[in-house]
């Protein structure tokens, strides 16, 4: 479903005499699907690809991700959630959540994220979320449901916290705002094709950086399903938040940021993507959301994380 682009061209090198580049990748887009665009390709280049340049900076603090693991059949996830939400609304614009359905097992998946009907009947996994369980497991992280990780920051040794720990975790990061890496990132949707277009920019603003990567969760929100609760009840009214659905590659950590990938000291990666329909049927992308990270592939820990809107 997903496809993504990267690398760059801002001209032949032939031609010495090109000074200014207004579209990065222009000239280079094989590998996105121009089919999602319902127009002809070289005006999508011309006229709607972002140029970051003319874009004011929005995002000079660094951004707390909660990467909350989860299951419909974990009866503690629910207070763990609702820890989450009330660390997203008390730091608006600053933090943000990813519900991952998947756990401690080789494979990623536990009897807390299985389909179970009738009363458990919807599949909230997804490749790359099972992927990430599987490698966290697989490589003795303290995984389980519902631990979390805050930009996957080592505290106390440990990488993945309970939620009475978050709390702290994420005021720490908040208040020393040690920003090494800006991101900026715009996504053009259309309606006709359900084709969607992320291009995003990255800034590593400390120069000692090295190994970095890139990530991109496509994020689904407030779904009313079952979820068994603290009392063991079944609620099937229960509304599911911040669902992540999946990665924008096929990667579960995303793609390296290269040199082939820089220009003007920045790097440049762009995606197509078609906009699925929600976990219940229904098409409304405005319900959905990409969260867009950058970590270092050594210490995995998260740099910077933004929120990008599809509609």
């Amino acid at each position: 479903m997903f496809k993504y682009l990267y690398g760059f061209f801002f001209c032949f090198f032939f031609f010495t005499s090109c000074d200014k580049v207004n579209k990065p990748f222009e000239g280079y887009s094989s590998d996105l699907d121009q089919t999602l665009y319902p127009g002809v390709w070289s005006q999508y280049v011309a006229n709607e690809w972002p140029d970051f340049s003319q874009t004011p900076n929005t995002n000079v603090y660094r951004n707390v991700l909660i990467e909350e693991f989860t299951g419909h059949q974990c009866s503690y996830c629910p207070l763990a959630s609702v820890e989450a939400h009330d660390l997203y609304s008390s730091n608006y614009g600053r933090v943000f959540i990813a519900a991952i359905h998947a756990g401690a097992d080789p494979s990623g998946m536990t009897n807390l994220q299985e389909v179970n009907p009738p009363d458990y009947p919807t599949n909230f996994t997804n490749q790359q979320g099972l992927q990430m369980g599987a490698f966290f497991y697989n490589n003795t992280f303290d995984i389980s449901n519902p631990r979390g990780t805050i930009n996957r920051k080592e505290e106390g040794g440990l990488m993945f916290h309970t939620a009475t720990t978050w709390s702290s975790i994420t005021s720490s990061i908040l208040n020393t705002n040690d920003l090494k890496v800006n991101i900026q990132g715009k996504i053009n949707y259309y309606p006709t094709t359900k084709g969607a277009f992320l291009h995003v920019e990255v800034e590593k603003l400390d120069p000692n950086l090295s190994d970095l990567a890139i990530v991109s969760y496509l994020i689904e929100d407030s779904i009313v399903g079952d979820q068994k609760m603290p009392d063991n009840t079944h609620n099937s009214s229960y509304v599911h938040r911040d669902i992540h659905r999946g990665n924008l590659s096929s990667t579960p950590f995303g793609i390296n940021l290269t040199a082939d990938l820089m220009s003007n000291d920045n790097y440049y990666v762009n995606y197509s993507f078609e906009v699925p329909n929600q976990l219940d049927g229904n098409h409304n992308p405005s319900n959905m959301h990409v969260l867009v990270y950058v970590y270092d592939t050594t210490t995995l820990e998260i740099y910077q994380v933004i929120k990008v809107p599809i509609q």
